[in-house]
This record gives structure tokens, sequence and C-alpha cells, in this order.
């Protein structure tokens, strides 16, 4: 029995068993949030202006869902090409040659400058300039063209936008997680002998991915809304869909919270998902990590952080 345990019995013998210190005003504030909370959510459920019947009646329909499913291959679509571009362009920062340093450098510097807006605009009106698309040797006659405007068509200029968009944030998360790496995580594969290629697909690469993924999980619910810029063009997404219904109905605000809740659904599967694949790529770094918010709330824990690295 140490010190510290038989100081803890002699005082419990002398005043009774310790207590946990209590915190009253914790309860009256939790509580008046709760009120706050609730009086909100009552306003909000019995304001005839919200018209809920109508939000029900949309809320499936056929045009709504065909909005969010374009919605949702459009996001995987740009997604999967800005993390391949961002990463050869991660790859190129990170490389020895001054000219693809240099050359990496100034597309993130341009493309993380422009608004998104006025991407998908410019693109969309590409044709502007380069009326034609030609392909084939210099100084020859080309092999192939066509005119711009039958290749970039409105879907084609979104995707061309987004991805470039995209990819530059993209380099700079993976730059950033491959960077944040311990050097010495190198210098003892190089030691053993390990090839480069091998170094960062099985020992670098795993371990930034504890920084990459919550970096990338906002990137992809960021790019899941950005979408909704690309029904400036006519482009058929979530926003688009819902406007187009209210147009010829008039009933803006209930096909707005329509597609405000589709978004809400959405992001809130991806926020379960990026959690899970934090859970997978924390093992070995963290010693007991936090159970999922389910397992909490199926076991009837409260709700607290997770483990610090090297927690026991």
């Amino acid at each position: 029995m140490t010190s510290s345990q038989v100081s803890k019995s002699d005082h419990e013998e002398i005043t009774g068993p310790l207590k946990p210190r209590r915190h009253p005003w914790r309860f009256v504030v939790g509580l008046l949030v709760v009120a706050l909370l609730a009086d909100l959510l009552w306003s909000i459920i019995a304001n005839p202006r919200f018209q809920w019947p109508v939000v029900a009646q949309y809320f499936t329909s056929q045009a709504i869902l065909l909005g969010v499913w374009s919605t949702i291959w459009l996001t995987a679509v740009t997604m999967v090409l800005g993390t391949l571009l961002g990463t050869l362009i991660a790859v190129a920062r990170l490389s020895q040659n001054p000219v693809l340093q240099a050359v990496s450098w100034g597309y993130v510097w341009f493309f993380r400058s422009v608004p998104l807006l006025v991407l998908i605009l410019f693109t969309f009106n590409i044709a502007y300039l380069v009326p034609e698309v030609s392909l084939g040797l210099p100084f020859l006659p080309p092999l192939f063209s066509a005119p711009t405007n039958s290749l970039v068509t409105p879907v084609g200029a979104a995707i061309v936008a987004l991805t470039l968009h995209e990819a530059a944030y993209a380099s700079e998360t993976v730059r950033g997680g491959i960077l944040g790496v311990d050097q010495g995580q190198f210098e003892a594969a190089s030691a053993l002998g390990i090839g480069r290629r091998r170094q960062m697909v099985r020992i670098i690469i795993p371990q930034a991915m504890r920084s990459i993924v919550p970096t990338f999980g906002n990137q992809l619910i960021g790019l899941l809304k950005g979408t909704s810029m690309v029904s400036i063009i006519a482009v058929s997404d979530l926003l688009y869909s819902a406007q187009s219904v209210y147009n010829r109905t008039f009933q803006i605000v209930p096909l707005l919270i329509v597609a405000t809740l589709w978004y809400l659904v959405m992001t809130t599967l991806l926020t379960w998902l990026q959690a899970n694949i934090e859970r997978y790529f924390a093992k070995g770094a963290v010693r007991n990590r936090a159970p999922s918010l389910l397992s909490r709330l199926r076991n009837g824990e409260p709700a607290r952080p997770g483990p610090t690295v090297g927690e026991s």
C-alpha cells in the first residue's frame, strides 16, 4: 500500500468517504441552454410560414432526389480527381527539382487566389478565348480539332473548375501531412535500406494520414456545399433542382428548407465517415481510443474528449 493510499484511508476514517465536489451552476446553465433550444425549436415547428407540409411533399420528390444524386456524384468525381492532382502537385513541391517546385507553387498560389465562383464562370466561358480545341504535333496540321463549346459542357466546366480549385487545397494538405512526420522516420527507413517509394507507401503515408484525414474531411464537406455554386451555369445539382421547383410553384422558403435538410443529411454522413476513418488511422498512436458516439449512447456514457497520445 502506497503512502497516498494510507493517507486517503486515514482521511476517510476521520472525515468519512470522499464525495465529489458539487457544481450547481453547471446544472443551472445546462437547464437554461436546454430551455432556450426547446423554445427555438418550437418556434420553428409552430411557425406556419415554414410550410412544413410542403417541405414533406417535396423532400423525396423525383426532382429533388435527382439533384441529390447529381450533387453526390459531382462531389465524388471532383474529390477523386482533385486528390490525385493535388498529390502530384504536393510531390512536385517536395521534389528537389527547382522547376517543379516553382510551377507547383505557382499553381497553388493562383488557384487559391481565384474565387471558386469566378473560376466556374471563367471555365464555362472558355470558348470565348479558345473557340477551337486541336491536338497534334507542333508545326504540323492538327490530328484532331473540335469546337470548344461541344467539348466543354456545363457539367464538364463544373468538374474542371471544382477539380482545379480542390487540387490546390489538397496539395497543401498532403504536403503538410508528409512534413508533419518526424524526420527520424525517414532516416530510420533509409538506414534499413528501404527504398524511397516503399518508405512513402508503408511508413510515411500511414503516419501522415492522421493529420491529413481531418483536413480532408473538412475539404470534402466544403466541396459538397461548394457544388451548389454550379447552379449558376445550369448544372442540375440539389440547389438548382430546388430552384427549378420553386420557380414554378413560387414556394421559395419550403424548397430552400428541403435543400438545407438534404445538405444536413449528407454532411452528417460524411462527418460520421470521417470519424471512423480517423479512428482507424489512430491505431498505434493512441493506446485507448475513445469510443464512438453510438457506442457511448448505447452504453449510456457521457460525451468526453478522446484520449491523448500515450494515455494509458
